[in-house]
Order: structure tokens, then sequence, then C-alpha cells
């Protein structure tokens, strides 16, 4: 079970009465939201999150850990990308404090060690993944200096924790950066565990950074969206349905339920 905190990316009308947007600091996201009351809406300006924000954020972290297991899940994923809170903290573009969260790469990684450090102390490493997106520009985030000092640094440290594996995803098809391959083996390197990769890929291009040693997995969002037998389709070498990104997070029964298995 995937958990996440949108952080500054979300509006006060898709929230329960009287909740406030959180972020590391009062910088809104530039661009809209949609909202069911007033259709397309301008980020607000967060509220910067106090220490007491940051440490009852880190319990509500624990708290969804433990009852994804309660419910049967085998584990957790930590979502640490696509511009939502953990990758806030990392980013100096959404997160310029002056205090033990911001600042240096050391600081501005404290809030996803101590996320991760928690959920693993709580439900253990071994049921605990974390998804990063580095070099991500997707909902306002930018390029810095540091991005590969940060993301080796935290590499290293959730191999420490005994993660059972980091989630790299390759943002370029959403509009950011490759990830450098030897970026890609440098995190292998500090982590020292498994690996899955994500991002832009096909099953010819998963197979070839498998077998280069530069991930362990691979994972596949939108192709299997709209092939819900995707494992078959790979198996079998069988072509592949396009999805539909219009409907993308929206109700009704067209998109996720409607795509069909293939047929000779």
């Amino acid at each position: 079970m995937q958990i996440m905190h949108t952080g500054r990316i979300s509006h006060p009308l898709n929230m329960p009465d009287g909740a406030v947007v959180l972020a590391p600091s009062a910088i809104p996201a530039a661009g809209k939201m949609y909202t069911d009351q007033e259709g397309m809406q301008e980020y607000p300006v967060p509220m910067q999150m106090t220490k007491s924000d940051i440490d009852l954020t880190i319990q509500e972290y624990v708290i969804a850990a433990k009852n994804a297991i309660l419910a049967g899940f085998d584990g957790v994923e930590i979502h640490g990308a696509n511009g939502y809170l953990v990758e806030q903290f990392f980013n100096p573009r959404s997160n310029q404090r002056t205090d033990e969260y911001g600042g240096s790469d050391e600081n501005r990684s404290r809030f996803a060690l101590e996320v991760a450090s928690a959920i693993a102390s709580e439900i253990g490493g071994d049921r605990t993944g974390i998804r990063i997106s580095p070099f991500n520009t997707f909902n306002d985030l930018g390029i810095f200096d540091s991005i590969e000092n940060t993301y080796e640094r935290v590499a290293l440290e959730f191999g420490k924790l005994g993660l059972a594996y980091i989630h790299l995803i390759d943002v370029k098809n959403m509009g950011g950066y490759d990830v450098p391959l030897g970026f890609k083996e440098n995190i292998k390197a500090a982590f020292n565990g498994m690996i899955i990769l994500n991002g832009g890929l096909d099953k010819a291009r998963a197979e070839e950074l498998i077998q280069s040693g530069v991930g362990d997995m691979a994972s596949f969002g939108s192709p299997f969206i709209s092939n819900p037998d995707l494992v078959e389709r790979f198996k079998n070498i069988l072509t592949l349905s396009d999805p539909d990104p219009a409907t993308f997070y929206t109700p009704g029964e067209e998109g996720y339920s409607s795509y069909k298995i293939f047929k000779n």
C-alpha cells in the first residue's frame, strides 16, 4: 500500500472542513488543480509546518502504515516522489526553511529519513519501501545543484534502515529530466539493496536495465492501466493497448475498468 501526504499540492475545497494545507515553507506551487465545487483553482499558499506539525505528520505516516498491515497488506511504500510532501522537503524550491529541516542537503533530507525510520521501527524495514523521483520538475519543482549528493546520501541512509527497496522513478515522460545512468548505478551502490525502476519503460528496456545490473525489478504504471493482462502480453510478445490519460483520476465507468484483455 502506497502512503502519501500531498503537502502543498492540495486545495481546501478538496479537504474536510477546517483542514489546513501544510508544506515545508509557505510557498505555493504554480498552476491549478481540479475541485468538484469550483473546477480548476490556483494552488493556495500553504502554512509552513511547525516542528509540532512535522512530529504529528510523522506519526500519521506510522498510523497509516500500521493500519495497512492490520488490513492485510504485506507492507507499505512511502511516496517520496512526484512533488508531494517528502520531495517538497528535499527541494530548495519548495523548502526554504532555516531550521534543522532546511538549508543543507542533510537538513532537507531529515524529514524523509525520520518518516522512513519511524515506519520501519513500527512495522519492520523489510515491510517498508520508498518511491523517489530525482530530477523531477512535476508539481512545480526544479533542478537543484546538489540533487545527486542529496539522493545518494539518503539512499545510503535508507540502506542502513534496512528498507525493502527503493522505487526509482525516471520522470522524463512527465516533463522532467532523464535520470543519468551513472547516477542510477550510484543509488544502487549506496543503497545496497533492491532497486525497482519505473518510468517510460517497455519490456525490452526494462529487461536491458535489469540484465545490466542497474535495477533488480521494473514497475509499470500507465501500461498496466490500459492492459489489465500486461504480464500475459509481455510473456507472449503481444501488442499493447494505449492508455487514455483523459480518463486518469476521473470517476465513472470509462477508464480503469473498461480496457479489454487481448484477443487474437
